[in-house]
């Protein structure tokens, strides 16, 4: 199993959003798996014949996202990205939840806007 990531220069997507998209679907998916070492920044941005600063952003990204982990010297391998997801939704649902209610917002009306919002990112109507 290895990590296969294309890019596609003929797309509106960036590059470093094209990585960071594909190694986030496949350590999702399990393609990937968990403890999965990464090339390194340089490495992979000369195979895929990239800027460094570009694979760099994109690892950057995946971090933030708790997808990836960065263990100093010796790599940077795939988390479990089910355990940080999950983590993250948690405190965005809370900080969400708080908001709502100082706004005056009552439990319907702030379930209403998340339901609208996630039918708008899943459905594609936000992308």
């Amino acid at each position: 199993m290895a990590l296969q990531i294309t890019v596609d220069p003929d797309v509106a997507t960036a590059p470093f959003e094209q990585i960071r998209a594909q190694i986030a679907e496949q350590a999702r998916s399990g393609q990937v798996p968990v403890g999965y070492k990464l090339p390194t920044v340089r490495g992979f941005a000369e195979e895929l014949g990239l800027a460094a600063n570009t694979v760099a952003k994109a690892y950057r990204a995946l971090e933030a996202d708790g997808v990836i982990e960065t263990r100093g010297r010796h790599g940077t391998f795939v988390a479990a990205a089910g355990d940080a997801a999950g983590r993250q939704a948690a405190e965005a649902a809370q900080t969400y939840a708080q908001r709502a209610r100082r706004l005056g917002l009552d439990r319907a009306a702030a379930l209403a806007a998340v339901e609208d919002a996630l039918r708008a990112v899943y459905d594609g109507e936000a992308l």
